[in-house]
């Protein structure tokens, strides 16, 4: 029921309701099931909602119930999963933005919950030097950090580039596309978003069917390339261009932000020299760069030592700051920016904190960057 409600919500985002509308309903009534319930007097919920909301809540909606019954059949037959907001599998980095979609559309079984997830954006238009670039860069994060993820657009140039070099390194990669699942554009690209689908990754969409790759669809999708991710990572933008609003809306969400230097020349470098320049991006040139910057320097054992197996030590000695970490976790499962934040530790520590836990078995690593206490 709470699927089909939020189906429903979404559906209505896509016509008589905005985007943010739909998404400051479902915040206030806790629930989709909650919105359909009071529509008949939204105002129970949003004291200050327009008579156009007011108006549109009220509408008879057995059209969009059809629709949405279509969609599930449609979605079933196709192998495409519906994710909705209140799922335990909707994306846990994405739920927590304050504009995140109360639907995805998922072709593929990619882990939307991955350990680490980056996302590698730019210019149609891109160069060797971009291409180059990406290409070692993605080689040499298979060793340095194995289970990462990489999230891009689909689009020419640098999006596809960087699925083609995932592709290359047997690394799951997730499209995020302007368009309902029933077409794909570029058209052109079918072959590797197929080998995604295969791979463990994912074409992945907030539209229903029938939905067109229209201009704004493109730019109201880069949200969601950035909120699912990490860190992002503008390989090669001139002065304006989507990756440079992918880049701003990351800044929003509070996740960091990379860019490759250019020659100062280069149109095509203009976008990434700029935002190195104004401090909206640090500076990267290599895997390294953003293993370090990121605290992943330990990925690589973390992955051999839980392939193997982690066994809690029985004795443990705990450092000060393990035991900071600790004491923060034992009234529950905590995100890692929600401790760093509880213990006003930086990043940086809690990180390395946390992975020296995790080597001793005293806590282990679930799904978006979340942490669980391991009980005696």
């Amino acid at each position: 029921m709470e699927q089909t409600a939020s189906l429903i919500l979404s559906l209505l985002a896509t016509g008589p309701l905005s985007l943010q509308d739909a998404a400051r309903l479902y915040e206030s009534a806790g629930s989709a099931c909650a919105v359909l319930e009071q529509r008949s007097d939204i105002r129970q919920i949003v004291p200050e909602a327009s008579d156009k909301l007011v108006e549109v809540m009220q509408r008879d909606l057995s059209a969009y119930e059809k629709r949405v019954e279509e969609e599930q059949q449609w979605c079933e037959k196709n192998n495409v999963r519906i994710l909705t907001i209140a799922d335990a599998d909707y994306p846990e980095r994405l739920r927590s933005c304050h504009d995140a979609p109360l639907v995805l559309f998922s072709r593929g079984k990619a882990d939307l919950n991955a350990p680490h997830i980056i996302d590698i954006v730019g210019t149609r238009k891109c160069t060797p030097y971009g291409q180059d670039f990406i290409a070692t860069m993605v080689k040499d994060l298979t060793a340095l950090c194995p289970d990462i993820m990489i999230v891009s657009g689909l689009a020419y140039g640098i999006d596809i580039t960087a699925h083609r070099a995932a592709l290359q390194n047997n690394i799951p990669t997730i499209g995020v596309v302007a368009h309902g699942q029933d077409t794909l554009y570029p058209q052109l690209h079918r072959n590797e978003a197929n080998r995604m689908v295969l791979g463990n990754g994912a074409v992945l969409t907030e539209y229903f069917r029938g939905t067109r790759p229209e201009a704004r669809n493109f730019l109201q999708r880069n949200r969601i390339i950035a909120g699912l991710s990490d860190a992002t990572i503008v390989v090669e933008s001139a002065g304006h261009g989507g990756g440079l609003v992918t880049a701003r809306i990351a800044q929003d969400y509070g996740r960091d932000v990379f860019a490759l230097p250019g020659n100062i020349t280069s149109p095509m470098s203009e976008g990434c020299n700029s935002l190195i320049r104004d401090n909206k991006a640090q500076l990267i040139t290599s895997a390294s760069d953003l293993i370090c910057c990121m605290g992943w320097k330990d990925a690589s054992k973390l992955a051999k030592a839980r392939s193997a197996g982690i066994e809690r030590q029985m004795f443990v000695d705990l450092s000060p700051t393990e035991q900071q970490l600790v004491d923060a976790l034992k009234n529950g499962d905590l995100q890692l920016n929600v401790i760093a934040m509880n213990t006003s530790l930086p990043i940086s520590v809690v990180t390395a904190t946390l992975f020296s836990l995790e080597m001793k078995g005293v806590v282990k690593s679930l799904s978006g960057n979340t942490y669980h206490l391991i009980n005696n």
